[in-house]
């Protein structure tokens, strides 16, 4: 009998992690000065980011995005 209740704490317990374990996703208004500097930024060093492209490019012979596959070479 004790096991059951035992048992049963263990599950809501569990339960109720589970439930509350997406709470909290997501910036809060007070956070987003720390997200907004510069060195949180997916693109930290803009300039080499563009560089970089512009040889991709140049080398493959194609435009578009990184994610296309082959390029103006005939190779895949």
């Amino acid at each position: 009998m004790q096991y059951k209740k035992i048992i049963a704490g263990i599950t809501l317990a569990l339960l109720l992690g589970q439930l509350s374990a997406c709470s909290s996703l997501g910036v809060k208004p007070w956070e987003r000065d720390i997200m907004a500097k510069e060195e949180m930024a997916l693109n930290s060093a803009p300039l080499d980011n563009r560089l970089d492209d512009h040889i991709y490019f140049s080398k493959e012979g194609s435009s578009g995005g990184r994610s296309f596959a082959g390029g103006g070479c005939g190779c895949n």
